[in-house]
């Protein structure tokens, strides 16, 4: 499983998928609800070997959207520079009940249209 099963998920789902190296990959997100809807942006995750038994970390947005501030909580907390490149930057948002989940892309989409609708 692991990244692979990671990766045709999502293009089942979105289409194109980008892999950039070093277990990151990236894809074109069209933002539906919240402050940003209708905005196109890159989106992408750090997938670990071991997906589903772990989600991928993120998200890593690309243009910023908000600024860099380490402390605090969603929307406007966790932001940090991203390993992905100065274009991006990294929410950390952890999703919540993982283990609760069905463990697959949908659920980790699910996670980010929520983020998007609360940012």
């Amino acid at each position: 499983m692991g990244r692979t099963e990671f990766v045709e998920q999502l293009r089942s789902l979105v289409g194109e998928v980008e892999d950039l190296g070093d277990g990151k990959i990236a894809f074109t997100y069209t933002i539906l609800t919240g402050n940003f809807a209708g905005k196109s942006i890159r989106l992408g995750f750090q997938v670990p070997e071991d997906f589903p038994l772990s989600p991928p970390s993120g998200p890593h947005i690309s243009p910023r959207l908000l600024p860099n501030q380490s402390g605090g909580s969603h929307p406007s907390g966790g932001i940090h520079n991203s390993a992905f490149g100065q274009d991006w930057h990294y929410w950390s948002r952890p999703i919540p009940n993982w283990k609760s989940t069905k463990r697959t892309v949908r659920d980790v989409l699910a996670h980010i249209r929520h983020l998007f609708d609360t940012a």
